[in-house]
């Protein structure tokens, strides 16, 4: 039989109400009181119930962690430093994978809710418009990577994503670049449109402003990069440049053209958004714009904690970008090259 409070109680000869306090380490019992009965606890092989405190607490200690998709390396490694985070205190997650469909998302947060858990962080939000009022309704703070939202109990960790898509055109730019054209992102995407947002405005600052046909959609994936890159290379006029929403994007993109006989970067420049672990593996290897992904999970995680812990002032995270350089852009070549 499990030892319980009563046990331990009975044993120090005290009520099991003192045995409570002394446990959560109540100010109200004597500190050679609380030794003792601490010391008792251990020797007894006493172990907390987390229902039975979670009744007194209204806490689980468990936290709902909701995701595109796991097999994301961006969002991998985001989990891990929710994870990492989330266990030195104590804290468990409950991972939900909303496979980039907001039916599934709003499900996901909706039986995450119902498990009463104490606070919500999700990756790269579809629809958090939708289910923000129901989560301010009980009172669930939620934690937004990636994404952001204004409103009570909703904070944000993000990357500053304009500028980031500023310093990957102006990138391309100062190598001589004028015709750069970008791949989004998902269709509902804040991050890509943020990106996208940067990218113009690099273009206007050099009195540029580009062709529509360089704009093609994506879908955050291989395949998105891989169709839009075949989109660009059958233009007329191709671009010599491209920058993509992010490195899995551009890895499709990369593909197509290796398929198409272009060569990167001699023939056409691509630039991704992420830095990602596979992104120093390709061929070339990417030159990408870094978001820093472990510490976007953990920095999530310790807002949630700060939180739950009644913080009285939790500010929203806006992480600067970096450009990481590697062999994937280079200088653009003239059209009867590009042609060869």
């Amino acid at each position: 039989m499990p030892v319980s409070i009563k046990d331990i109680a009975r044993a120090a000869g005290v009520s099991h109400s003192t045995v409570s306090r002394a446990l959560a380490d109540s100010p109200l019992v004597k500190e050679e009181t609380k030794q003792r009965i601490c010391r008792l606890a251990q020797e007894m092989g006493y172990s907390p119930s987390a229902i039975a405190r979670g009744l007194v607490t209204k806490r689980t200690q468990t936290i709902g962690l909701v995701v595109t998709t796991i097999a994301d390396p961006f969002v991998a490694e985001v989990v891990r430093g929710v994870e990492e985070t989330a266990l030195d205190h104590g804290y468990n997650i409950l991972l939900c994978n909303s496979n980039a469909q907001s039916q599934r998302e709003l499900a996901a947060v909706n039986t995450l809710r119902e498990k009463r858990v104490d606070g919500i962080i999700v990756s790269a939000s579809r629809v958090g418009d939708l289910y923000l009022p129901m989560l301010v309704e009980t009172g669930v703070p939620i934690v937004l990577v990636n994404n952001e939202h204004s409103g009570r109990y909703v904070y944000s960790v993000v990357t500053d994503d304009e500028a980031g898509g500023r310093l990957a055109t102006e990138y391309l730019l100062d190598l001589g670049h004028t015709q750069i054209a970008y791949i989004s992102g998902p269709k509902m995407s804040s991050t890509s449109a943020n990106r996208l947002r940067g990218y113009r405005q690099a273009l206007a600052a050099r009195g540029l402003t580009p062709d529509p046909q360089w704009i093609v959609p994506g879908d955050g994936g291989a395949r998105g990069g891989e169709e839009g890159m075949a989109r660009l290379i059958a233009l007329p006029s191709p671009p010599t440049a491209v920058f993509c929403y992010n490195d899995m994007t551009a890895i499709g993109a990369l593909l197509t053209a290796r398929r198409l006989g272009w060569k990167v970067p001699d023939q056409v420049s691509v630039m991704g958004y992420d830095d990602i672990a596979f992104a120093a593996y390709t061929n070339p290897a990417l030159t990408t714009v870094e978001q820093r992904k472990y510490e976007m999970g953990a920095l999530a995680m310790q807002m949630m904690l700060d939180l739950l812990g009644g913080a009285g002032s939790v500010e929203n995270v806006l992480l600067p970008p970096r450009l990481i350089e590697r062999e994937s852009c280079a200088p653009p070549v003239h059209d009867s090259v590009r042609g060869q």
